[in-house]
């Protein structure tokens, strides 16, 4: 196989409005990709790294699937890329994978862009003979993507919307609920989203003590464990999300801390995309900061 330096963007989907999927030719990094990790890209020479899970990869084509929505300076400079276009790095695969067995009955739960990276771990545990029920929620029908996936990946789907714009309204732990009060006997769940909703799905399962973990996205730089930002506290003890995760026992995530963490550079990645704004794409490759 052909080893491929620059990263070249073979096919782009837009889900929704600012959500896209890039299928990149990666074949090295598509070897070894496992469900559950994630990569680190930089567009060009001066740019932002920024880690996005792995949503789906295919070793015969050598590509590797990320969904990525555009929030601030970088991930709208990404999004502003097509097909044909090239990455500069694409460096991975990164973090420990999930680990899949046989457990029995399972929950994976996947919110907002959240449903991209549960998608290749469903797969993984149902084809490791799990009972897979997957629940996907958005805040309308509109942001709601991969829903068919999803429903090849599980055993059974569920899905939902916050304003009741398509199937059910409500939220994603209104299902849980749900599942976990008719199946009775789940032996794992799994949640991947937006921090608050991660922090709900938690407070839920921890009454019916079934253990969840959740999959963080926190702040990060090099990937390799060297730079500590993004720490987590876990159990009391300080874990590198990179290298230790980016899974963990959602009970002994702390959230509060987590969430404040999450919001320390909103100051300047607001000045970034603003500058970013008014100079236009085009002009913009200046190392002026950004979002993760």
């Amino acid at each position: 196989m052909e080893v491929v330096t620059t990263y070249r963007i073979l096919r782009k989907e837009v889900l929704a409005p600012t959500l896209n999927m890039f299928e990149i030719e990666a074949p090295l990094v598509t070897k070894k990709a496992k469900a559950g990790q994630f990569v680190i890209l930089r567009i060009h020479e001066e740019g932002e790294r920024i880690p996005l899970t792995i949503a789906d990869f295919d070793r015969e084509k050598g590509t590797i699937t990320c969904v990525f929505q555009e929030v601030g300076k970088t991930t709208k400079e990404l999004g502003a890329l097509g097909e044909g276009d090239f990455i500069k790095d694409f460096v991975g695969p990164l973090g420990l994978p999930s680990h899949i067995e046989k457990y029995g009955r399972i929950a994976c739960v996947g919110g907002g862009v959240g449903v991209a990276p549960v998608h290749p771990i469903a797969r993984a545990l149902k084809e490791a003979g799990n009972e897979v029920t997957g629940i996907i929620g958005a805040r309308t029908k509109e942001l709601l993507f991969w829903e068919d996936k999803m429903r090849a990946a599980c055993s059974e789907l569920r899905v939902i919307t916050d304003d009741g714009s398509y199937a059910r309204k409500g939220f994603v732990t209104d299902l849980l609920k749900e599942v976990i009060e008719e199946k009775g006997d789940i032996a794992l769940c799994l949640a991947i989203g937006p921090l608050p909703m991660m922090r709900a799905v938690c407070g839920l399962t921890k009454q019916y003590n079934l253990k969840t973990f959740v999959s963080l996205n926190s702040i990060m730089v090099d990937g390799t464990g060297m730079c500590g930002c993004c720490r987590v506290s876990v159990g009391g003890e300080t874990r590198f999300a990179c290298v230790d995760g980016p899974e963990f026992d959602g009970h002994q995530v702390d959230f509060d801390e987590m969430a404040r963490r999450s919001v320390i550079y909103k100051p300047k990645e607001q000045t970034a995309l603003e500058r970013y704004n008014s100079q236009g794409a085009h002009k913009c490759s200046c190392n002026c900061g950004g979002d993760s």
